[in-house]
């Protein structure tokens, strides 16, 4: 016997259907009794993106089984309205905020590192790596592949709808509000390493004369042991960084 459930989507939730549905409006049809979870990600949507939901006016988890004619809401991270009210269905995020990124985000990667961000990037991860490594390490996965945050084990994802990165990073400030956690030229963006002084006289024959004229403070990667000082290339990812933070600001 059919049975069939209507789902309310809202927000971003609402582009992320595979099917365009009016204002999110969805009727579902089903035969036995699924995990709502199920339903959902058959609609398109990886649970990583649902923040909370409600049957029936009732706050529910994702394993509650559909039921015929149920009322199903489902609601994205940062919904302004009703989430106060309702079971967060993502555990406390990691903090401060780790993250791992599939093989099409490089770009990003590298401009999380240099606002400071735990980012472990390859381009040669396989997506059961990737999950691994997340549940691990509690990372949060970055990605726009859909397929890998519908994956039973990831626990917190983001998936993102820019493919250039300025549009990424601003999604990832909507959702995690990453500008609160800067910490600039304290990683490697080649590595990930983290950043520390080093004295002048230690690296002194690895530096080019004028490098050697005119800095005096610098820094090497724990990890890869390149070096890094305040000079031009600096002071225009500080300059990127102060354009973000005003930008948000007027956002606001």
């Amino acid at each position: 016997m059919d049975h069939s459930a209507h789902f309310q989507f809202f927000g971003r939730l609402q582009n992320l259907l595979v099917r365009p549905h009016q204002a999110g409006d969805v009727l579902y049809t089903f035969t036995e009794y699924p995990a709502v979870k199920d339903a959902i990600e058959a609609l398109g949507i990886p649970h990583t993106e649902v923040a909370a939901l409600a049957i029936n006016g009732t706050s529910v988890s994702f394993a509650y089984p559909l039921q015929h004619t149920d009322r199903v809401e489902v609601y994205p991270h940062a919904w302004p309205l009703t989430l106060a009210s309702l079971v967060s269905l993502t555990p406390p995020l990691p903090d401060p905020p780790r993250f791992i990124l599939d093989v099409h985000l490089g770009k990003l990667a590298r401009r999380l590192r240099m606002l400071g961000f735990d980012c472990l990037y390859r381009n040669d991860y396989e997506d059961a790596e990737i999950v691994e490594i997340a549940c691990r390490d509690d990372r949060i996965v970055l990605t726009r592949d859909r397929g890998l945050l519908k994956r039973k084990r990831v626990v917190w994802g983001c998936l993102l709808d820019g493919d250039r990165f300025p549009e990424q990073l601003r999604e990832l400030e909507a959702r995690y509000g990453l500008l609160a956690d800067i910490s600039p030229l304290g990683r490697c963006p080649n590595c990930n390493g983290l950043l520390q002084p080093v004295a002048k006289g230690e690296i002194l024959e690895r530096l080019e004369p004028k490098t050697r004229l005119y800095y005096d403070a610098f820094r090497r990667c724990i990890d890869c042991a390149q070096i890094y000082w305040e000079g031009t290339h600096a002071e225009k990812i500080l300059d990127w960084v102060r354009g973000l933070c005003a930008a948000r600001m007027l956002e606001k």
